[in-house]
Order: C-alpha cells, then structure tokens, then sequence
C-alpha cells in the first residue's frame, strides 16, 4: 500500500486542510497521523475534521496528545508554560475527544509498497518524547532502535523533514504539518515505492488571523510560527 505521513498537526486546521487536499490529489491507500493532532491554537476544530474524515486513516498517539488529556488535573507547573496550552486545549475537547486521544497506538507497523515493514511512531519506537533529527548521533539514536524489526521507521515530533539511515533503519521524518521547521507550509511525506516530501502552500497570514480570532494561549506563539518558522537546522540545534 501506499501511506500519506501526516505527523504534527498541532491543531493547525489551515495547515491540515492544506496537507489533505494535497493527500487527496496523491490518492493514498491510507493516510497515518504520527501524533501530536490538538495542542496548538484550533484543538477542537482540528479532531472534528480529523474525525470527519471518510479517507481510510490510522493514528499514533503524540506526547502532546497525552499532555492534553492528563491536563484535566488542575495543577499547572509553573516551570513549564507549555501546560497552560495543554490545559486550554483539554477544555476545547469533549470528554469522548479525549478519550479517543488516549486509545490510539503507540506505534503502528504497516506493509508500505518499495518500503516493506514500515513502523510509525511519533518520537522513536522506544518512547514518544525520543527526539530524532538529522544530525542526531547514531550512538544516541541506535538503542532506541534496538530489537525494531522493520527497517524503515517513521517518526516526527521533531517538526524539520529528514531522510537519513542509523545502522540498517531508514528513519523518516515528514516534518510538522502545522508546526513546521523549514519552508513556510504544511509538511508531509508520500511513503510507497519509495519516501517523497511534500509541503502544501497555504495562506499563513489567514491562518494567523484565525489563530487571533480564537484567541487562547496558542494563538500568538503559532501565529509567529507559521508566518516565519525557524529555519530546518534549528530543530539539529536544539536537539541535536
């Protein structure tokens, strides 16, 4: 089969509405979300069009995914401004939203055509949180690999589009749909026969706007993202 790699929404619904139109023209058997669908500025607006979708798809549950559903606790760390996003968005959700969110897969194993056994995962196949870049180093990447039967390896969480090889795996990385490192657009990744990279063009500044227009504490953070995102060798320099 062919897959169309949708990884790291971030309730950008533009940006999702531009990679799935960009999808439907690809005309994959499947489309897998890698991950991280709701924490940003638009989370209830984003899983209702992710749900309406009639196109076959699979899901892999994101770290932010589960931030937002354990955000239903009132308890926000100080230290870490990320949680007042993830309580913002758990409050947009419905209490089936976010149980949905939960009940997805950690990692997804499919048979992509040219690729082969394929494993889907958002951070790596160990744990949701690994960060994989293009510069990481192979002895920091290659025991989170350890024991994975597939060779080839998609993952995201990381937000900057690669395609590198540690040891015998092929890691993949679509890049952030909505929350991207690199060219301003949608980033996804075509998979069968081999690995294509796409970004989707849409109207960042529209986008903005309608982040504004909601409001909420994601709104001015992704506003500046999507109209001027960082460069792809940030992602390597803060993560190595």
């Amino acid at each position: 089969m062919r897959v169309a790699a949708v990884y790291d929404v971030h309730g950008n619904l533009p940006a999702l509405d531009a990679a799935l139109a960009a999808v439907d023209e690809a005309d994959p058997d499947l489309v897998v979300f890698g991950g991280d669908l709701v924490w940003g500025p638009l989370p209830r607006e984003t899983l209702d069009r992710i749900l309406a979708l009639e196109r076959p798809a699979r899901f892999v549950r994101g770290d932010a995914d589960r931030d937002v559903v354990e955000a239903i606790t009132p308890i926000l760390d100080p230290d870490d401004p990320s949680g007042e996003v993830s309580h913002w968005c758990a409050e947009q959700l419905t209490d089936e939203q976010l149980r949905w969110l939960m009940a997805q897969e950690e990692t997804l194993a499919l048979d992509v055509d040219g690729l082969g056994p394929t494993r889907f995962c958002h951070g790596s196949p160990r744990l949701d949180r690994d960060r994989i870049t293009v510069g990481s180093a192979d002895q920091k990447v290659l025991p989170w690999l350890a024991g994975v039967e597939e060779q080839v390896v998609v993952c995201g969480h990381t937000h900057a589009q690669f395609d590198r090889w540690f040891g015998e795996h092929r890691v993949v990385n679509p890049g952030g749909c909505g929350l991207q490192f690199g060219p301003r657009g949608a980033a996804w990744a075509l998979l069968g026969p081999d690995v294509e990279m796409h970004v989707a063009a849409y109207d960042c500044e529209k986008a903005a706007a309608s982040f504004h227009a909601k409001g909420g504490p994601a709104a001015e953070p992704f506003a500046e993202r999507v109209v001027a995102p960082p460069p792809a060798e940030t992602a390597v320099e803060r993560w190595g």
